[in-house]
Order: structure tokens, then sequence, then C-alpha cells
């Protein structure tokens, strides 16, 4: 029997109705083995996350301010889940280790880890699964990185003789045992880490989208859904911040070749985005998808006969190094050359970097020009179609709009265009629209 990693998150777990949902899911399928859970999330727009109700009890804690109120309101919310399942189940003996814990001031992870935990006893319960904590089975290194030598190793054998488990997101532990949490979001990365230790068929992510979208539905109205993406171009349009999944959730499969399926808790007939290693799929829009950010600043450094200076780009780039700030693109020319940072990066800083490359690449002239946004087009099939970047410079020029700067990446799947901040929307559906249709 195939083995699948199913992870769901806070808004699949928000409550009864939606563990509900969550199960049918689960039992439908025999391989869908190992479930990953996250901490309830939102049930309605103005509703408070669980993991944001531990954060203030911590916060209460830390000022010395009483948690009694805040703390009963966590208590409610898994008793009302519990309840409404119809569960001979109590959290009593946890709900007071966890007061305890945050009263005597217990770690700032401890606190936030516990809402995942909770609500795993609860769907492991549920389910008739076995609860598998993941402090026993995912570790970190002393330096709060993540050991994942003996992580595959410790999960591999802690899952072997177990059939169905429910494993907690979020969280794995340190070398002296206290409690370690991945960056926000990291219950993609647990079901990553998992599905990779039991050598997963697929992951399947299930979240509250039908898949990853071609561009951003805030500036596109109702954009398609991607059915296929790969490793490679997920990355290149989650960097740009187009995903619904934690980026650092692609590592650990990626690795293993293990493809990952983002799906629907709210619709589970739809079949989401496959995430592939590799794929020959035709892509019938040309793009993959299209996906943007604002916040940037372009450097300009002009010097006469620059191409004939060995090192000069490395001067450069060594006076941004000395500052700690890194560049995203490096357009050059004969006797200039563009370093795209984020502007964030040199806000305090700008005239002290302008007088280092002044002195060490002896520079004739160095202008920092702001409000510079980056749209990233991304596709597999941009390579065998010719006139892909011409469609989408003649769009954005049919809106009048200024390009500040192109960038092609080497292997031909993406093109990275600057343009004022002010254009950037107009841009991004420009672009949008000619590949796949009005935006």
């Amino acid at each position: 029997m195939q083995t699948k990693v199913v992870k769901f998150g806070g808004s699949s777990l928000a409550d009864a109705a939606q563990f509900r949902k969550v199960a049918a899911i689960i039992k439908a399928e025999p391989e869908r083995r190992y479930v990953v859970a996250s901490a309830p999330g939102k049930r309605f727009s103005d509703d408070i996350k669980v993991t944001d109700m531990l954060y203030d009890c911590f916060s209460l804690a830390a000022k010395k301010q009483n948690i009694d109120e805040a703390f009963a309101k966590i208590e409610a919310r898994y008793n009302g889940i519990i309840a409404d399942l119809g569960l001979d189940f109590s959290l009593e003996k946890e709900f007071r280790k966890i007061r305890m814990a945050i009263e005597h001031h217990a770690g700032q992870d401890y606190v936030a880890s516990r809402g995942e935990y909770l609500n795993s006893m609860i769907l492991a319960q549920f389910l008739g699964f076995t609860f598998v904590d993941a402090e026993s089975g995912i570790f970190f290194h002393s330096d709060g990185t993540f050991d994942d030598k003996q992580t595959y190793k410790a999960l591999a054998a802690l899952l072997e003789d177990v059939e169905y488990a429910v494993i907690p997101g979020f969280y794995g532990s340190m070398p002296n045992g206290t409690i370690k949490t991945f960056s926000r979001g990291g219950s993609d990365v647990t079901g990553a880490i998992v599905a990779r230790a039991v050598h997963a068929s697929i992951y399947e992510n299930w979240t509250d989208v039908s898949g990853m979208l071609m561009a951003d539905p805030r500036l596109v109205e109702n954009p398609r859904v991607i059915e296929e993406i790969t490793y490679r171009e997920l990355r290149e349009l989650a960097y740009m911040g187009a995903t619904v999944m934690h980026e650092e959730a692609i590592f650990p499969v990626r690795e293993a070749c293990i493809p990952i399926n983002i799906r629907n808790t709210n619709a589970p007939a739809d079949p989401g985005t496959m995430i592939v290693p590799k794929s020959d799929r035709p892509v019938p829009t040309v793009i993959t998808g299209v996906a943007g950010r604002k916040g940037f600043s372009s450097i300009t450094i002009e010097k006469d006969r620059m191409n004939t200076e060995v090192g000069f780009g490395r001067k450069v780039l060594g006076v941004l190094e000395d500052f700690g700030v890194s560049f995203e693109h490096t357009p050059t020319g004969i006797d200039t050359m563009s370093v795209v940072v984020s502007t964030s990066s040199i806000a305090d800083c700008k005239e002290a970097i302008i007088g280092r490359i002044f002195r060490d690449a002896n520079a004739d002239s160095v202008t920092i020009d702001d409000n510079m946004a980056l749209i990233a087009i991304v596709g597999r099939g941009m390579v065998s179609n010719k006139g892909t970047a011409g469609r989408a410079f003649t769009a954005i020029a049919n809106q009048n709009i200024n390009v500040r700067m192109i960038d092609q990446g080497s292997g031909e799947n993406n093109i990275i265009v600057g343009v004022d901040e002010d254009d950037y929307t107009a841009a991004l559906q420009a672009i949008y629209g000619a590949f796949v249709g009005e935006a």
C-alpha cells in the first residue's frame, strides 16, 4: 500500500465542522496514513487564531500580569471542539500543565507550539489514530537549525510500526530537550519532513484554496489555478510571495522527488495543484504564473571602460557584503552596472554605501533610485515558445508603463521586470492578460 502524508492547516481544523470534513477526507483513502495538524485557525474574519491567543498569554505572563481570562478563552475553544464532536475525552491535565508552564515563564516556542499539540491530540482521538509527539522525532541543532540526519532516522524508526498517526506540526526539540518551533506556517515544513522520513508516495497539503493561483487574486480577478508546477518554478514565484505553502517545505520533499498536492478541505473534489520535480506537460498559457513585490532600489554605477577592468563587479558587491546587504539582480552594460537590492536593507546606510563604492571601485557616478517593483514572469513553457518576452513587453507598453529593468534567468524559465511602484498593479494585470486573457 502506498503511503500518503496529509497536512491540514489552521482553517481546516478551526472547529468541529471542519474536523468532520478532515476526517471524511482522511478516511476516504486508507493510504492517508500520517496526518500533520495545525492549531485551530480563524472560524470567521474577526476571529483569533489559537497560536495568537497563546502568544498573548506568553506576553501577559512576561509582564507578570494575570492570564486567567486569556487562558480561559483557549480552554473554551478546545473544549468546544471536543463537545461538538461528542468525544469522551478531556484535556484538563494538559491545560493545567501548560498554564503552569506559562505562569512560570516557559519559553515562547514552547507556549506557541501547544496549539498544534492540543489540536493533534483531539484529532487523533476523533480519528482513532495514534498520537505521536513531534518533539520525539523532529530535532534541531544547538544553533537552532534543523537537524535533518537525526530527524529522518528517528522519525522513520518512530513511525515504522505505527500504521496510522497524527503528528503535531510547527515544532520539534533542541538537544537540551526544550521545544523549538519553525517560523509561522511551519506545519507545512513538518508535513514535508514526515513525508521524507516515511518515503511517502505523495505529500498532500490541505488548506482553504483549491491550489496555487497564476496571479494574486487581490490584483487579478479570478486568476486560473495552476494545475501543475515544478519545484523550480515554484521557487521563482514563491520568492515573489506567490505561494500557499511555507517556502521551506519544498526542500525535504524535493530532495526525495516526492510530489506535493495542494488541495482544498472545503472542496475536496477539486484536483488542486501538483508540485512535481520535472514536467513535460504542455503549458497552455505559455507562462505558469506571474508574481511580484514592491520595495526595491536600484544602485547604478557608471565608469568609463568598466568592461575592461578585472574585478570591478567584485569590488562593488564587496561593499554591499561589508554592509550586510544581499543583492537581487545585477543587470550590466559596457560602462554601467546596476545592482537591485531591497530598499529596507539600505535605508540606514545609503550615503555610506555610495561613498564606499566611489572609493573602492573608483566610480565616475553612483546613484540610488527607490520605489521600484519587481515582477517575475515564470514558466517552463517559455523556452520553447518564441516571442514570449515580446508579448509581455508589448502588453506593458500598451499601458504606457516604463520598464526600468529587465533580467532573464540563465535557465530561460523566468523574466524579471522592474517598474515604478505606482505602475506595479497595472503592469502585472497587463502581463497576465497578455497570456491568459483580460485581467
